[in-house]
């Protein structure tokens, strides 16, 4: 018997790994985060299988759950959303299988921040103005932050910030960044992303929090950065003509060599 966690993906149903897929497939028991996980994905459980919401459960009784799959000789399908490497509990329950000596893998899942730049068109990392991005959230009622990991500390570097879980401190959010980005850093708000009912605000740190709906709430990724609107910036020297790299090397056996040998 194995518990697999696996990384549901962001909303849609089919921004989930084929691993992801085969392993809910496999398995005779599922464990998901229905306040969050797509129904939609479910379709790939065994038509018998045994699926248990646990939005409405403590972690005590999830261990249990799994205890009594163990027992049975059952393996566990265990979805959260998003990627579980960040923000998904997932280190608490793994401990707790530790202790009880219960086997279980980690499959990774399509993460928000991948499927919010994917809504807007963008790359986070841009030659020249950010080689960065910081995943990061601002303190809420479930886990508090380390004094050190500030917005303030963050906003320093001049990152990319993807700030997760923090849509009810938009205002806190945009008043400690502006110092350090300026009112017209470009800044948006993905409500939702992947899903059917997404929506996406663009704004600047100025226009963004009167732009954003009261309805956006939850599962809003707030996005800041320069590499979020702007088209000056230098081409990566990874394409240039010149640039000699291993899988392509500037010689007459190109075959994009012209008839003088030089690579376009």
């Amino acid at each position: 018997m194995t518990v697999h966690f696996i990384g549901a993906g962001p909303g849609a149903p089919d921004l989930l790994t084929l691993r992801g897929r085969d392993l809910i497939a496999a398995s005779p028991v599922c464990l998901y985060a229905g306040s969050l996980v797509p129904e939609g994905v479910l379709e790939h459980c065994p038509a018998d299988a045994q699926i248990v919401n646990t939005a409405p459960m403590a972690l005590d009784d999830i261990i249990a759950a799994i205890q009594r799959a163990d027992e049975a000789g059952l393996d566990v399908a265990r979805l959260h959303s998003g990627d579980v490497s960040v923000w998904s509990a997932m280190g608490e329950q793994l401990r707790r299988l530790r202790e009880l000596n219960i086997p279980y893998t980690v499959t990774p899942g399509v993460p928000s921040f991948a499927a919010a730049a994917a809504s807007l068109g963008k790359e986070l990392t841009l030659p020249g103005v950010a080689q960065s991005v910081v995943l990061t959230r601002t303190q809420g009622r479930a886990s508090a932050m380390p004094s050190g990991e500030t917005l303030a500390n963050f906003a320093r570097s001049g990152a990319t910030l993807a700030i997760h879980l923090s849509i009810h401190n938009l205002g806190r959010v945009v008043e400690e960044l502006t110092p350090f980005y300026g009112a017209s850093c470009p800044a948006a708000v993905v409500w939702r992303a992947s899903w059917p009912d997404e929506k996406v605000v663009c704004a600047t740190l100025e226009t963004l929090a009167p732009a954003v709906s009261p309805s956006m709430t939850r599962t809003a990724l707030i996005l800041v950065g320069p590499a979020l609107a702007t088209d000056d910036f230098q081409e990566s020297r990874l394409y240039a003509c010149d640039y000699d790299r291993r899988f392509r090397p500037q010689s007459s056996d190109s075959p994009f060599a012209d008839n003088s040998g030089n690579t376009p």
